[in-house]
Formats: C-alpha cells, structure tokens, sequence
C-alpha cells in the first residue's frame, strides 16, 4: 500500500509561512536597534553636554545660569532612557504575541515550528544600554558621589 505523500504545495506554503515568523522577528530587532541608536544619541549627547557645560561653569566661561548644563544634559539622558525602556517593553510584548501565534499555528499543523526563537542580542545590548542610561541619569542627579572607585 502506498502511504500518501503530503501535498508540495502545502509543505511549500508551510514552510514560507514559518520563514516569515523569522523574518517578522527580525524586523522587531531592526525596529529594536533602531530605537537603540537613537536613545543612545540622546543619552551620550545629554551626558557630554553636561559634563562639558559643567566644566566651562566651573571655570566661571559660561554666562549660562546655574545649574542649566545639568536640567538640559538631564533632560535629553532622561528622554533616551525613557524611550529605550519603552522601546524594550514594546519588543517584548510584541514577541510575546509572536511567539504564542506561532505556537497556536504550529500546533495547528499549519507551520512546521522546528526553528529555534534564540534570546535577541539586541534585547541584550538594548538592556546594557538601559543600564548605562539610569547611571548617567543617576550620575547628573547625585554628582560625582557615584564613581565606582576609590
């Protein structure tokens, strides 16, 4: 008896579809490093502002009023880390969903779900920069008091 063989074109449109949850994951991580770039402009450009404004203040060669490096810098280091963490909070949602969609479709035998959704290293970078971010934010608010060293 012949066993039936399944249809190629079902096989095909499976694996298209299941090649497309790949590349709708990986448009998330370019969105992902997209907000990454911009959030770490805002955060590097706040932080070299007010450590430069702070200097020429303190050497008295600013006619800037005090303490305006540090609400500016503080400002724009706030704006790039709130938009970083909201930018990550947004990517997991999303990939929640994605990944339970794809589960749902899988085991629905409409996908063949054997491909691997690693741990994003964009996620992880976005994470890093997170870090750096509330520390500069930290660092503007409380001084040079946070120094990791002696």
């Amino acid at each position: 008896m012949d066993e039936a063989k399944p249809d190629v074109g079902t096989v095909l449109a499976s694996r298209r579809t299941g090649m497309a949850f790949q590349r709708t994951r990986m448009g998330a991580d370019r969105t992902l490093m997209a907000t990454i770039r911009t959030a770490l402009s805002l955060i590097s450009f706040g932080f070299t502002i007010y450590q430069a404004f702070s200097a020429l203040e303190a050497m008295k060669m600013t006619p800037l009023g005090v303490g305006a490096p540090k609400l500016f810098g503080g400002a724009l280091v706030g704006l790039g880390t709130m938009m970083l963490a909201l930018g990550i909070l947004y990517h997991l949602s999303f990939m929640k969903f994605l990944r339970q969609e794809r589960a749902e479709m899988a085991n629905e035998g409409l996908i063949e779900g054997r491909s691997p959704y690693p741990v994003s290293l964009t996620m992880l970078t976005a994470i890093a920069l997170l870090a750096i971010g509330i520390y500069a934010i930290a660092n503007i608010a409380f001084g040079a008091q946070l120094g990791f060293g002696g």
